[in-house]
């Protein structure tokens, strides 16, 4: 039986150093320390913050560098906890650093309570008053002064800020039982080999292996596991739920997405519009695809777990993780060589962590600490898949890297309906590079399966996350509710709705609503969605354009939050107040589909 190797095993050159952070737990132990009484700082500006700009300043200034501090202290915790989840002291560690970052956040409720309690107008006058220096706080303040319909009194705010680590309880209690808690049983393959299972085996090796039996013995254990935990994790849900619909309703908005999207900064219309228009559209295609697939690869029924397997199981086309690094570099070139400089950092120094071990948190994200670099966590594999999720999580890097260069902290990160765009931008130039390059149909092929992996990743994976999410909050608005039982009969019906009779929705897939944490981050799954669309729509541009594109492009990157997504988009030359990019990447896709139609003729 195959041994997952525990964190001190595995070789370093695989692992990331987080010295930049801290050099040691030691340094880290005396900031917490330091960060614990930081916020006494800013108590000489209670009371005055309506005296003139200068002093708005400078307590705007003191918080921020405040919360710079507070980041790469909670980014530190959160990396450690987030290599071995299985570690009590790392453990310990995150839930100390949240809990601090609760106290400070109730220190300083007082900045934006004295700040709207201001004369109406007042913000205004200072920032137009000549000589000041407080733009640079403009973002902040307008998106503060946006908010004044739905605050509360000044000690609720205080008190909701105390809770914050109470109130971000359901989220952590989901990543400590997947990292510590969750275990799989193992399986047996053909040649009577028994193997391991864990979630990143799982998600990035027995998902898509070309064996049918294994594979769908891999997704028996894989439910099993899911199974033994889906009540309380119904119960951790419905919590997060709950939690934000009484958030919305003490607030005064009309419906609980109205309070989740205040923070995105874009019409609700669309929200409902991709949600809507993406699931009615990308659904025929789907499921043309899935017929091929089953066609294709004589399965007598195709289940959830078939739907990635690949089309052309007999050529597997490997790639070493250095070998990866020089194609995506090569991809990257039409960026120009500033940009590739700025990747290949991320990839000849040790921020990426790649290794396999036990405790590691699945799936792949990148960690941008302001002041510091990203931090890429993914598990390497040697397939092709793994080179666009690599991509993808160094196209978060380098937006974040661009972004903190040039805007200061508030200022650094946009709204969540354009933080997925510049990841996917890079996936969509990887693509477009190994399909120029012509050479082996079997290779084209196989890039074009990754690509439409991408489009199922965003257009079907998290979009039926955002349904599920959007039928939940709808049902607990009525009373509704949250038990495991209803989870399972809403996820599958949803799943049902989409694949139509292409599909057999087994108990397995009605359990996956437990493998995104992405429910615990407000109404992220959508906008997974809107980054394909406009990663498609520019990736299209470069193509035509080459260096004005780019140019526009990198203007986008560089202006951080310093402006409202769709106004970002429009900066690059694309509109998303229209339906036109989103039509346009629904045939990108049908287009793909009808490729490998003709490739795999009746």
């Amino acid at each position: 039986m195959q041994n997952r190797l525990a964190r001190a095993d595995v070789p370093v050159e695989q692992t990331w150093n987080l010295d930049d952070l801290f050099a040691s737990p030691a340094l880290w132990e005396a900031e917490v320390l330091a960060l614990e009484s930081a916020c006494d700082d800013l108590q000489p500006y209670r009371g005055r913050l309506g005296d003139g700009a200068g002093t708005l300043q400078a307590c705007l200034d003191a918080m921020e560098m405040l919360q710079q501090r507070l980041m790469r202290a909670v980014t530190f915790a959160h990396l450690r906890n987030a290599q071995d989840g299985t570690d009590p002291q790392h453990q310990a560690a995150l839930a100390r650093a949240l809990a601090l970052g609760s106290r400070l956040d109730a220190g300083i409720a007082f900045v934006d309570a004295e700040i709207l309690a201001l004369p109406a107008g007042t913000v205004e006058r200072f920032l137009a008053q000549p000589g000041s220096n407080l733009a640079g706080h403009r973002v902040y303040l307008q998106d503060l002064l946006d908010t004044r319909p739905h605050r509360l009194g000044a000690d609720t705010e205080q008190a909701l800020a105390a809770l914050g680590e109470v109130l971000d309880a359901p989220w952590m209690i989901y990543h400590r039982a997947k990292a510590s808690d969750l275990q799989f049983p193992p399986f047996t393959d053909a040649q009577g080999n028994t193997l391991a299972n864990s979630v990143n085996l799982y998600e990035w090796t027995y998902e898509t292996h070309p064996d049918p039996q294994l594979r769908r013995a891999a997704w028996q254990s894989f439910s099993a596991g899911l199974q033994g935990h889906q009540h309380t994790w119904a119960a951790t849900l419905a919590t997060e739920i709950h939690k934000n619909v009484v958030l919305a309703r003490l607030r005064k908005h009309p419906t609980t997405e109205a309070y989740l999207l205040q923070t995105h900064k874009v019409p609700p219309s669309l929200y409902t519009h991709v949600l809507q228009t993406l699931q009615a559209e990308v659904a025929p295609h789907m499921r043309r695809y899935a017929r091929l697939r089953r066609r294709v690869l004589g399965l007598d029924k195709l289940l959830y777990c078939d739907i990635k397997a690949p089309l052309d199981p007999d050529y597997e086309a490997r790639i070493t993780y250095p070998d990866a690094c020089r194609l995506i570099l090569d991809s990257l070139a039409c960026m120009g060589p500033d940009y590739v400089q700025l990747v290949r950092n991320m990839l000849d120094r040790p921020w990426v962590d790649r290794a396999d071990n036990i405790g590691k948190s699945s799936g792949a994200f990148c960690a941008s600490p302001y002041g510091v670099h990203p931090y890429v966590l993914m598990t390497w594999a040697d397939s092709m898949r793994n080179v666009f999720v690599l991509t993808h999580e160094l196209g978060h890097g380098a937006h974040f890297s661009l972004a903190m260069q040039h805007q200061g902290y508030f200022n650094r990160r946009p709204a969540m309906p354009f933080v997925e765009a510049p990841s996917t931008m890079h996936e969509m130039l990887l693509a477009r590079h190994i399909l120029a390059r012509g050479g082996d149909p079997r290779m084209r092929r196989s890039v074009i399966m990754q690509v439409l992996g991408t489009y199922h990743h965003n257009f079907v994976t998290h979009l039926l996350e955002a349904e599920l999410q959007h039928r939940l909050y709808a049902q607990a608005e009525a009373g509704q509710a949250v038990t495991a039982q209803g989870l399972n009969q809403c996820k599958g019906q949803i799943l049902a709705g989409f694949w139509g009779d292409t599909l057999e929705i087994d108990d397995g897939a009605r359990l996956t609503w437990m493998r995104q944490p992405h429910y615990y981050m407000g109404l992220y799954p959508y906008t997974y969605s809107v980054g394909l669309v406009a990663a498609t729509a520019m990736a299209g541009q470069v193509a035509v354009e080459g260096t004005p594109a780019v140019q526009r492009w990198l203007q986008v990157l560089k202006a951080g939050g310093t402006r409202k997504p769709l106004a970002l988009l429009q900066m690059a030359g694309i509109d998303l107040s229209t339906p036109a990019p989103i039509l346009a990447a629904v045939a990108h896709v049908g287009a793909l589909v009808d490729e490998l139609e003709r490739a795999f003729p009746a």
